[in-house]
């Protein structure tokens, strides 16, 4: 198993706290429920990554440093970068209705009851804006409580979202399919996952002219160095690509939900989803959360604007919303295995409103159903990125999400 690598030394990370972050890291992989990961963390320009395990839950290759991973749900704090870009540059207001690029939601019926018939409907109060978008309030979502109702039923039945046998269709099909819904609440009403961060890449395409991947890589990946980041893994670097595992929920079986070549990121995608379709490595999401705690700088270049960081980072929910979104992640616990209880939401994120574990207000980043995990912390200028190729279809990967947070703020020493 690789030990940790070092960068300069000083970094307010203690030698005992990092030797107990690798040994909790080791004893799960060493349990037969995590074949592999690889971490990284990063704090005061020192940086240290574990690479564990296998590519494989029965042996093989072994991980590295560069394994490219399926980033899931910690897609979304990427995607919403190029929105700010187009904000900074005045080509998008936060208040505008989204109804010139996407017509497909102009003029909608809103649910009288979120349970209810898709046909009981009331006149949506206004138009859905591109803040009510990047908030992730513009009225329709991912809610797994809301699970055997007609509105959630017909979501999956109209194929719009990432995680179903059959790839999403072409974003203009997709946006034909969303427009035969009716909303679920009142545009900038509920939080709600997921969807948002979707519309956002189709909005991003239809603003600049160009696919949602052209533009993160001209404005965002290229710049930060990106290279092995994208919406699919290239032939010449499938190999470094492990399957995606989603172990039985009764038996813990391994089953494979998605190998690396032939998969579903060997090719383009027909939907290049902002909401969980990335591909990427420990040190490219590294360099861009590290941009976003450098107020969006990266070396001398400027990335985003330092209010548009801002911005993105902190908590954009009303007091109801945010009771709304905290009942869901404490009530729920047993759906998440305790993923997403963090009180708000940015642009694209969670923000740390509550201290309820080890990390402190202000921390920002997302998990992934993928097994993954990327936050940055401003209080003590840190980053840590915990990929894995196990599913949340049991609580392993989660459990270790857990503990490598726990590890790497008992590590911090100043």
């Amino acid at each position: 198993m690789n030990r940790i690598i070092t960068g300069q030394s000083n970094s307010g990370f203690s030698k005992d706290g990092l030797s107990r972050l690798h040994d909790v890291l080791v004893r799960h992989v060493e349990s037969g429920k995590i074949p592999g990961l690889v971490a990284l963390i990063s704090r005061n320009g020192e940086t240290h990554v574990e690479a564990l395990g296998t590519m494989r839950h029965d042996g093989g290759a072994p991980m590295n440093r560069d394994t490219i991973f399926r980033m899931a749900s910690t897609s979304k704090p990427v995607a919403v970068a190029p929105v700010m870009i187009l904000f900074d540059e005045c080509r998008l207001r936060l208040d505008d209705p989204v109804d010139a690029w996407l017509p497909e939601l102009a003029n909608r019926q809103v649910l009288k009851r979120v349970n209810g018939p898709l046909d009981d409907t009331v006149p949506a109060r206004r138009p859905i804006t591109v803040r009510d978008l990047l908030t992730s309030t513009f009225g329709l979502g991912m809610d797994i409580t809301l699970l055997g109702t007609p509105i959630l039923s017909a979501i999956f039945e109209q194929g719009l979202t990432p995680d179903l046998p059959t790839p999403m269709p072409e974003p203009d099909e997709w946006m034909r399919r969303l427009s035969t819904l009716p909303l679920m609440y009142q545009p900038g009403e509920r939080w709600q996952y997921h969807i948002s961060n979707d519309l956002l890449g189709v909005l991003v395409a239809r603003v600049t002219g160009q696919s949602f991947e052209s533009f993160l890589r001209e404005r965002i990946f290229d710049p930060l160095g990106m290279k092995d980041t994208g919406f699919h893994v290239p032939a010449d670097k499938i190999d470094r690509m492990p399957p995606l595992y989603a172990p039985n929920p009764q038996t813990g079986v391994f089953n494979v939900w998605d190998e690396a070549k032939g998969g579903r990121y060997s090719q383009n995608p027909a939907f290049q989803g902002g909401g969980g379709g990335l591909t990427s490595t420990v040190d490219d999401f590294h360099a861009y959360f590290q941009m976003l705690l450098n107020q969006g700088k990266h070396g001398t270049e400027r990335i985003l604007s330092r209010p548009a960081v801002q911005l993105m980072t902190t908590n954009r929910l009303t007091p109801e919303q945010q009771a709304v979104r905290n009942a869901m992640a404490t009530n729920n616990v047993h759906l998440s295995f305790g993923q997403g209880q963090h009180g708000g939401w940015g642009f694209g994120m969670a923000v740390r409103t509550y201290r309820g574990d080890y990390a402190p207000i202000g921390q920002f980043g997302w998990d992934g159903g993928s097994g993954t995990s990327t936050y940055a912390d401003p209080v003590n200028q840190l980053t840590g990125i915990l990929l894995t190729q196990v599913g949340m279809s049991t609580p392993d990967s989660a459990r270790v999400i857990h503990d490598f947070w726990t590890t790497v703020y008992q590590a911090v020493e100043d």
